[in-house]
């Protein structure tokens, strides 16, 4: 699976295009489209869909355009669907232009299937409620969101965050994956299990 990662959007979040055998999937557009578009049409990629991490603003300002451009459906957690009434969804916080509107597909943690290959849908809880993570064994990816970051993590503050949860998700569902597994941050560079399970000042003395 090839991943090309693109900054996009007001706060330069981190986009992925994943790709495998011609066909692709778009994870958190979160801005203005057309270099993800610029990318599929280059590389001749079939866009089938487009995974949201979470449903705050940064990540989100991009579905409708590349879901109108493209025809590829919007997977998302419902449980995040409250966000959207929120100025830290919908847009608005500290002075973020708004979403356009977008229907999505509520998408339930469990063993998927992109591009041909197994993905398990991790939910990932406290940056949001219904935040998830999109991890391919047998590729050793995993999309994070804003759930852990290089040496650090996702804040808490905002509506349905929570600290204690973020830890116990990071824990339980993060670094028990194998230490080798990529780390694809919704900001900032990539890392790694090993890496953030021996050197996160969050997690210091963690023993899996």
């Amino acid at each position: 699976m090839k991943v090309t990662a693109l900054n996009l959007g007001p706060l330069e979040t981190n986009c992925f295009v994943c790709s495998e055998a011609g066909k692709a999937v778009v994870i958190d557009p979160g801005g203005e489209p057309s270099a993800v578009l610029k990318i599929l049409r280059a590389e001749k990629l079939e866009p089938t869909h487009i995974l949201v991490t979470h449903l705050h603003c940064d990540h989100i300002y991009g579905c409708k355009a590349l879901a109108e451009a493209t025809g590829a459906p919007v997977l998302a957690s419902a449980t995040d669907d409250f966000l959207m009434q929120t100025e830290v969804g919908r847009g608005g916080l500290f002075g973020l232009p708004l979403v356009d509107e977008f229907a999505y597909a509520d998408l339930k943690p469990g063993k998927h299937e992109f591009l041909g290959l197994e993905c398990r849908v991790l939910a990932t809880p406290g940056h949001t409620p219904g935040s998830l993570t999109f991890y391919f064994p047998s590729q050793g990816h995993a999309f994070v969101g804003d759930l852990l970051f290089y040496r650090s993590v996702g804040r808490t503050d905002f509506p349905g965050g929570s600290s204690e949860t973020l830890s116990q998700s990071v824990r339980s569902e993060i670094f028990t994956l194998p230490g080798e597994t990529v780390i694809h941050p919704g900001h900032g560079p990539d890392t790694s299990v090993g890496d953030e399970k021996h050197h996160n000042p969050f997690f210091a003395g963690f023993q899996p």
